[in-house]
């Protein structure tokens, strides 16, 4: 009996590792897959990459996110494009965008904190999506400032102000959507 108890554990353990590196991997491609599409309206492009961050923090748990994340990261410091405008290397995550870049790790951290436990509560992550954005949007803006050499007025104008209105929309669509995601997916994801 005590046999047949310890297969079972193990089978269990082998199933949410296994389902852990699958679900990990799967939003790590989600996030390559957007984050090169952009639109260049200046030194700082238009990018999904943080609307596939908001949708990944509502899919997985917060240290699954933030390693889909930082898998993500890895990909495009080793070269391959799948930062804004299929770009990769370590010129671009240390270039004048590459604070944002960076800052949206904290960025997922903190909105992941907050969505494993009131993923329900849609204005209240809207809040909490705003608020944890402005976090790369700072690391971003003094980055673009020190490596562009611009003023932190002038970086700001030119990475965040025209990304305010559009960053919103994508805050609401998850929030929106979230939810559902996360709950439809849940069995598999092993979440609430």
């Amino acid at each position: 009996m005590a046999d047949v108890t310890t297969n079972n554990a193990n089978r269990s353990s082998n199933n949410a590792k296994i389902r852990f590196i699958t679900t990990t991997a799967l939003m790590a491609a989600v996030i390559c897959i957007l984050g090169p599409l952009s639109i260049p309206i200046g030194p700082v492009p238009i990018s999904l990459t943080n609307l596939a961050i908001y949708f990944t923090m509502y899919i997985l748990d917060t240290k699954r996110g933030v390693v889909a994340y930082l898998i993500y990261m890895l990909i495009g410091l080793v070269g391959l494009p799948v930062f804004s405008g299929f770009q990769g290397g370590p010129q671009k995550l240390f270039g004048p965008t590459g604070g944002y870049i960076i800052g949206f790790f904290p960025m997922a951290l903190l909105i992941g904190l907050f969505v494993d436990k009131y993923y329900k509560k849609r204005v209240l992550c809207v809040i909490v999506m705003e608020a944890a954005t402005w976090i790369a949007y700072l690391l971003g803006t003094i980055w673009l400032a020190v490596s562009a050499g611009m003023t932190f007025k002038a970086a700001l104008m030119e990475g965040v102000i025209p990304f305010i209105a559009e960053d919103l929309i994508k805050m609401v669509l998850a929030a929106v959507i979230g939810p559902t995601l996360r709950t439809r997916l849940s069995r598999f994801t092993e979440l609430n």
